[in-house]
């Protein structure tokens, strides 16, 4: 199919180009006019493919024979926020045996003249419904006794990988500064063997000042979790082994502090559990 719209494209630039010269020779501003529009016409087609071409690039991430599929499947619908600009990100996930709780919280200021809501991704390798999921939000700004729940709102397909958006408790400003605090439960997951955890980072800045992901296990511990970071082009490089910063036989904790993290990015924490 590729091949196909490629020779298409390539044919009408062809055909266009003799039919502009035509026109130019006879003098006849229909068939110029006609000659330049296949030229434009094949060009941005041939665009479009590379672009199409580049996605599909970005989205076939594979890490020591683990499909990525979440991180896949958004990278294909992704849209950057250029909204609002994100200073500092803080997540934690916190894995007990099938089951995770996440966290964010968001702080960073407003770019536009008027925003109402801030929004997030959530990537997970088995597909929870978006009812099936407890997602309580809060106005940290706003609301610092977090006294006022906020429910997230389904903007995206319902599948691996869904975008939320949280209402505000009011509106923001330009220049105007935000904390936003997120938790969801997605039960049923993870999985024993080779799973991941995925940070993604998609605004319309150049970096990310400050990112602290915490990965906290209950019960079965890790034997590793390496991590991993894949930009825009959608190849994925080993950044380190990431030791445990606290463990007890009942709780294992790991910290990765990020400073300067690129706005279009995402961190992939891979880790193997036995389930013994």
């Amino acid at each position: 199919m590729e091949a196909f719209e490629n020779s298409l494209a390539f044919w009408s630039s062809i055909l266009g180009t003799a039919i502009a010269l035509l026109g130019f020779v006879n003098s006849s501003r229909r068939l110029a006019v006609l000659g330049l529009f296949l030229i434009a016409g094949s060009a941005a087609a041939l665009l479009y493919i590379e672009r199409q071409r580049e996605r599909l690039k970005r989205a076939t991430v594979k890490i020591e024979g683990r499909s990525i599929d979440s991180l896949n499947i958004a990278s294909l619908g992704r849209r950057l926020n250029r909204s609002l600009v994100i200073q500092q990100v803080n997540q934690v996930a916190t894995i007990t045996d099938e089951d995770m709780v996440m966290t964010w919280r968001y702080r960073g200021y407003c770019w536009v003249s008027r925003e109402t809501v801030i929004a997030f991704s959530i990537d997970t390798d088995n597909h929870i419904p978006f009812h099936q999921l407890d997602c309580l939000a809060y106005d940290v700004r706003h609301d610092p006794k977090r006294r006022h729940p906020l429910r997230p709102v389904l903007l995206s397909a319902d599948g691996l990988s869904k975008k939320l958006a949280v209402p505000l408790l009011k509106p923001l400003a330009a220049e105007e500064p935000f904390d936003v605090f997120l938790a969801c439960a997605l039960p049923g997951c993870m999985k024993t063997g080779v799973e991941y955890y995925t940070s993604t980072l998609s605004v319309a800045q150049e970096r990310v000042r400050t990112s602290t992901v915490r990965l906290v296990f209950i019960g079965d511990r890790p034997r590793w979790l390496r991590v991993y970071e894949c930009g825009t082009s959608g190849v994925a490089k080993l950044v380190k082994d990431l030791r445990p910063s606290r463990a007890t036989p009942q709780r294992t904790e790991y910290a990765d502090v990020a400073n300067d993290v690129p706005a279009q990015s995402a961190r992939i924490y891979l880790f193997r559990r036995t389930g013994d």
